[in-house]
């Protein structure tokens, strides 16, 4: 069991500064080139207004990361399983909030910044499928705000490798916890057994 409290306390802690960097980076696609003025006036692509990096990737992953570094602390709470069938529950939280930021991190990349053009204020990849990325080129057509193509890029793709860092890293503690919560009973049983 102890092992296993120091790997999950140890997810734990690499699941914190994750959580922070998913906060930080969708806070930045909200404020392009940090300028205000765009957010006020409504002109981000829209499904950064889902909040994948703050709401999934970031608070909601906070839930596990605690949940994690905690195990173990309270001896009196509750027993070595129900221990570990907690920690394979807030995995489950885990999973669900980076999955999340996944995919609406991956939408924000398929969708393309919303920029100024010669046409006005659209999205002038949205129906490129992402192949924009590959085609620097075209990243001219953007006006306004400055090199947003580059800005939303970069933080959508570090969102989405968070987000797989941060599911693997639940995915782990999951497998974890409900192997020692099965399987540690049976493994005591066993030890008593043999010892009497």
């Amino acid at each position: 069991m102890c092992c296993t409290l120091v790997l999950a306390r140890s997810l734990g802690l690499v699941l914190l500064p994750l959580a922070v960097v998913c906060m930080l980076a969708n806070l930045l696609l909200l404020f392009p080139m940090g300028e205000v003025s765009y957010v006020q006036q409504d002109r981000v692509s829209s499904y950064i207004w889902y909040g994948g990096g703050l709401g999934g990737g970031g608070l909601l992953m906070l839930v596990p990361a605690t949940v994690f570094v905690s195990l173990g602390r309270c001896g009196c709470c509750w027993t070595n399983t129900l221990t570990m069938c907690g920690s394979a529950i807030a995995a489950l939280v885990g999973l669900l909030g980076s999955g999340y930021c996944f995919i609406i991190s991956g939408l924000i990349l398929l969708q393309g910044p919303q920029c100024f053009t010669s046409l006005g204020w659209t999205y002038p990849f949205s129906d490129q499928r992402g192949r924009y990325l590959f085609r620097p080129e075209s990243w001219s057509q953007c006006l306004q705000p400055l090199h947003a193509v580059e800005w939303n890029a970069v933080l959508a793709c570090v969102l989405v490798c968070v987000a797989l860092l941060e599911f693997s890293v639940c995915l782990v503690q999951l497998v974890s916890g409900l192997v020692n919560a099965v399987c540690r009973p049976c493994c005591f049983k066993q030890e008593y057994s043999l010892n009497t």
